[in-house]
């Protein structure tokens, strides 16, 4: 992993007005995994849209760890149906031009 594809946990808390407990929570939880490089833990950069969306979740929803796994792992699910979907929609579609 590079180093640039890495982003300190402080420099996060720093740009998002966030507390730090909150990243240990998400990675107690397994929501985050944080790579510790020197002395500082850090988040892989193509997390960072994801630590948005819970972010926004506690803050819009007040929901604690545990309702922010549940609703991750649901809008997770919603995501792989609707590619199911999607790819039946394709395979229909040829019948559909008969």
């Amino acid at each position: 992993m590079k180093l640039k594809e890495l982003i300190p946990v402080e420099q996060l808390c720093t740009h998002y007005k966030i507390e730090r407990t909150f990243f240990d929570g998400l990675e107690e939880y397994g929501l985050i995994e944080l790579t510790t490089v020197e002395t500082s833990n850090c988040v892989h950069i193509d997390h960072v849209k994801k630590i948005e969306k819970m972010m926004r979740l506690r803050d819009e929803l007040h929901l604690n760890y545990e309702g922010i796994d549940t609703v991750m792992n649901l809008l997770e699910r919603i995501e792989k149906l609707n590619e199911r979907l999607r790819k039946t929609r394709q395979r229909l579609s040829i019948y559909e031009q008969l």
